[in-house]
């Protein structure tokens, strides 16, 4: 299992990956519309024997917060082929993305998602840190992770996702 950056070319195999993931194709055009919005992406592919099966994609988001400028990273969205699952692929994903967002100067992450998979990871409930999504979710669904200690002290607000999350 290789777990590397994606390439031009992953595109088609990206898509079919997030459409056959998730029940409809909507991850599958917000990955598109973030990659012509021209923001910066870290997004990596799990790739097995040339062909890939697993995705992973973190978008800048901003802390609407006062006297706090951090720089923080969005999890969203990761997929792993419907065939491949269960085989710890989002792990590695997961994993190797966080070290990823680190190397690029993110002091924490954010992800709403399953409250009984992040947490492995060192994903919290934000509003331990006094931080919430714009969205209206269940408080242990929006979580964030720490990449650098004490990033998030202080920094009560809200987490704005890039402008694309809302318009599909």
């Amino acid at each position: 299992m290789i777990i590397r950056l994606e390439k031009p070319e992953d595109q088609i195999g990206i898509r079919h990956i997030n459409t056959e993931a998730f029940d409809t194709d909507a991850e599958a055009k917000l990955i598109d519309a973030l990659r012509k919005s021209g923001i910066p992406l870290i997004s990596l592919v799990a790739e097995q024997n040339g062909e890939l099966v697993g995705h992973i994609l973190f978008s800048p988001v901003t802390l609407e917060a006062d006297n706090c400028s951090i720089s923080i990273a969005g999890l969203a969205p990761m997929a792993v082929a419907p065939e491949f699952q269960k085989r710890e692929i989002g792990s590695m994903l997961v994993e190797e993305g966080l070290r990823h967002c680190e190397n690029g100067g993110y002091a924490a992450v954010v992800v709403l998602g399953h409250p009984d998979y992040y947490p492995r990871f060192g994903f919290n409930p934000s509003v331990n840190y006094g931080i919430k999504s714009e969205f209206d979710v269940p408080a242990e669904v929006f979580m964030a992770k720490e990449l650098r200690k004490g990033a998030l002290a202080d920094c009560n607000g809200i987490v704005k996702y890039h402008k694309v999350f809302n318009q599909l």
